[in-house]
């Protein structure tokens, strides 16, 4: 069984308010774990204490390339390690990264030193994706030009809702690229329902677990829920109810 993780930019108001409760909220639903976008104003051992307290791992964080350059890298590892994380993943790049495909070869190059000065700790770069990637450049999608010219051991991290937004199908993308898709985010995607949750719209869930379950080497489901028909807290609990129902959770 795959563990179940939630990335707390799905409840980002209720962290900021009270992170310490929100914490405890999201384990008492059965949540194994948490990615981290933004730390609202507590150093690595507070959430540690924090995560430990309620019975939760770090299944990521979401951050800035540039924390992950030069000298910022290992103030990078050491916060990390301090919170037991070793999936550190880009959720975007500014646009001189991204605009050609020439841009996307070198930020490919860039990725693969992050992932070879971090591979003594343990630890594992990767990137996310929105839309664009899957959006046609110079003759091919950038989602190809960045993962076929990357290490195997950079993660590619899969966000099916996004990328079904764009106009791409990334679940394929499971296969052509195997044993990378280690964390995939889990977002649903409806024609006709912007707020619709996990299991209540397009995506074909069991074709996306098939895969992540075999050539992906899948370690961990994250939740992301970037639209809410009920209070943000409530929408990531039904979330977890409905993989429940479909036995992934």
């Amino acid at each position: 069984m795959i563990p179940v993780g939630l990335q707390l930019y799905s409840i980002r108001e209720d962290c900021a308010r009270d992170l310490p409760r929100t914490l405890e909220a999201v384990a008492q639903m059965g949540y194994a774990g948490v990615e981290f976008a933004g730390y609202y104003g507590y150093g690595a051992k507070e959430l540690r204490g924090l995560l430990d307290g309620v019975g939760l791992k770090c299944c990521g964080t979401h951050i800035g390339l540039n924390t992950l350059l030069g000298d910022e890298l290992p103030r990078t590892v050491e916060f990390n390690q301090v919170l037991g994380n070793e999936y550190l993943i880009v959720p975007g790049l500014e646009e001189a990264r991204r605009s050609s495909r020439a841009a996307w070869l070198d930020t490919a190059q860039i990725f693969d030193e992050i992932a070879e000065r971090l591979q003594p700790f343990g630890m594992r770069t990767g990137y996310h994706n929105h839309w664009v990637e899957f959006q046609p450049m110079d003759g091919e999608l950038p989602w190809d030009t960045f993962f076929g010219n990357t290490r195997r051991d950079v993660i590619m991290q899969l966000d099916i809702g996004n990328a079904l937004h764009g106009g791409g199908d990334p679940i394929p993308y499971i296969a052509r690229y195997p044993g990378r898709a280690i964390t995939v985010h889990l977002k649903e995607h409806s024609a006709t329902d912007s707020t619709a949750l996990i299991g209540e719209g397009d995506v074909p869930w069991q074709r996306v677990f098939d895969l992540c379950e075999s050539e992906g080497k899948t370690e961990w489901y994250i939740v992301e829920q970037e639209s809410y028909k009920y209070p943000p807290l409530e929408v990531v609990a039904r979330c977890l109810d409905h993989l429940r129902g479909m036995g992934k959770a």
